[in-house]
């Protein structure tokens, strides 16, 4: 599968870059990388070995080809670069809401996989959902995503709608919460470095216990609940119907219908 020609070497696909030198999976000299600015990553990456923006020609010695430049303008990086590529090489795209039909009707009939990933690839700790009707090409994506963190196959292409609100833009979700909790905190009357403090601690650490535990969250939050106590009193209005659960149904319709407008 390699050498690996990646199309962008942005933040997403630095984090990619990052969890492969971390997990030891690839060869530096396998890897070919093709942005006009890449990030820190890639330059580290060129700087051990890996080869920043090769010569078009060498471009056709790539087997794999991620594709991992921002949904708007993957068709312009599609007709910069198909051409030069071989006609067995495997197209893995991480472009949000872009079909597998329209990548590979661009990129001349080639297999793809898509595959929708978290930045935590930077650290072995992402989550990557991927679909392809091609099993070589669904192997091939397994191959690149598995050093990074743990993989779910969808079985549906539709499905990858949700996949990109829930878990591609999930992570937001949560730093966007502990922001919250650190202003809550800020409020109630806690200077503003203790309540930072004490906020990522305490979703960290939560999360920590429900990746290394493997309870059902309902579980873990009744564990922390007792009658009558703090916790019920502040859950009365997360679990409330104006509370957590309609707001994060509402959030995630909102990034369905944007991934559904970014694949055209």
């Amino acid at each position: 599968m390699t050498p690996i020609l990646m199309l962008g070497a942005g933040r997403m696909g630095g984090a990619m870059l990052a969890g492969w030198r971390r997990a030891g999976a690839f060869a530096l000299s396998d890897l070919m990388l093709c942005d006009p600015t890449p990030g820190e990553a890639a330059l580290a990456a060129a700087e051990a070995g890996a080869r920043l923006n090769p010569p078009e020609a060498e471009l056709a010695r790539a087997r794999t080809v991620v594709l991992a430049v921002k949904p708007q303008v993957w068709a312009e990086a599609a007709a910069q670069y198909a051409g030069w590529l071989a006609a067995d090489a495997v197209i893995v795209s991480i472009a949000a809401g872009v079909r597998a039909s329209a990548v590979a009707k661009e990129f001349g009939g080639r297999a793809v996989a898509r595959v929708m990933p978290t930045t935590a690839a930077a650290i072995n700790r992402g989550t990557a959902s991927l679909y392809a009707d091609d099993p070589a090409a669904l192997a091939r994506a397994h191959a690149l995503f598995e050093p990074l963190g743990a993989v779910v196959d969808l079985d549906d292409e539709a499905q990858m709608h949700a996949a990109t609100a829930v878990s591609g833009s999930g992570p937001a979700y949560l730093y966007a919460l502990v922001e919250a909790l650190e202003g809550a905190a800020i409020a109630a009357g806690m200077p503003a470095k203790q309540a930072a403090r004490l906020a990522r601690s305490t979703m960290t650490g939560a999360a920590a216990l429900l990746a290394e535990s493997g309870g059902e969250p309902a579980q873990l939050r009744r564990q922390v609940t007792s009658p009558g106590g703090t916790t019920e009193a502040a859950l009365e209005v997360l679990l409330s119907d104006r509370g957590l659960a309609p707001l994060l149904r509402e959030a995630v319709a909102a990034a369905v219908k944007r991934s559904k407008a970014l694949g055209g």
